[in-house]
């Protein structure tokens, strides 16, 4: 299933402009550039909270170097996934860190922009319902009232006008199957424009709030839900991920660093 996205390799890469990192205590290791977008434990959350079988397909939208998705293959054997990224360098590097992970004979991975129209998606063979599951973390900085990153690659990864997450979820529903699975991990204070981007096709909606310390505002949320459910929505117990002192939390480290899953991913 795997695919190439361009002329980049290991032997042709500026090392000075791309670092080796690991993820999950070492079971991945992920090229990812050193200036611009660099994953971080949002990838990992979002992948501990999507769940899976073998033998479904999933796509990630907005993929980057493929962080959340080959996390979550390595997650879910026999997996099928794949990955769709707008920036054809970063599409490239999520092909090398497909293969250089064991993971490449399952993972295909296109340089495609998520709001393309579904001509181009289908012509890249993601038609209409090809997807059991679609997960994303689709950009959120309105600059409207941030000020864009002065780096043109952040930029474009962060920045986002108010309904990009309504546009990023319409892609998400035409590729997913009847009853589907799409999840995401957004800001937590977009969660109005997360729920109304989901209310016309998706239902059994479930929230998990992400707070980085006890007694402070929850920073993220990771959702889930179910593409033509009539299912009630639920809120579910939260992740803390770290203590007063900014000691991880146990929660977190087993699901960071251990790879275990999050309650979202359960089916």
């Amino acid at each position: 299933m795997g695919t190439s996205c361009g002329p980049m390799s290991l032997e042709g890469l500026d090392h000075g402009a791309w670092s080796d990192d690991s993820v999950l205590d070492g079971r991945l290791r992920l090229l990812q550039p050193r200036r611009g977008h660099r994953f971080g434990h949002d990838a990992i959350l979002l992948a501990a909270a999507t769940g899976g079988r073998a033998g479904e397909h999933a796509v990630e939208l907005g993929a980057g170097v493929g962080a959340a998705g080959l996390a979550l293959a390595w997650r879910v054997p026999e997996l099928r996934l794949s990955l769709i990224e707008i920036d054809p360098q970063l599409a490239a590097a999520a092909r090398i860190n497909a293969d250089r992970n064991g993971l490449g004979d399952r993972v295909a991975t296109m340089a495609l922009d998520v709001l393309a129209p579904p001509a181009v998606f289908a012509a890249n063979e993601l038609g209409h319902g090809i997807a059991h599951r679609v997960l994303m973390n689709p950009p959120f900085h309105d600059p409207a009232t941030r000020p864009a990153s002065p780096d043109p690659l952040r930029q474009r990864a962060h920045a986002a006008e108010r309904d990009t997450v309504g546009q990023w979820v319409k892609t998400a529903s035409r590729l997913l199957r009847p009853e589907g699975v799409l999840t995401l991990i957004h800001p937590a204070d977009r969660l109005p424009d997360v729920l109304a981007a989901l209310s016309e096709d998706f239902g059994a909606v479930a929230i998990l709030p992400v707070f980085g310390k006890p007694d402070t505002p929850a920073i993220r949320i990771l959702v889930r839900a179910m593409k033509g459910s009539s299912g009630p929505l639920a809120i579910l117990p939260p992740l803390t991920l770290s203590d007063a002192n900014g000691k991880p939390s146990a929660e977190a480290e087993a699901v960071l660093r251990a790879g275990g899953p999050l309650p979202l991913a359960a089916d």
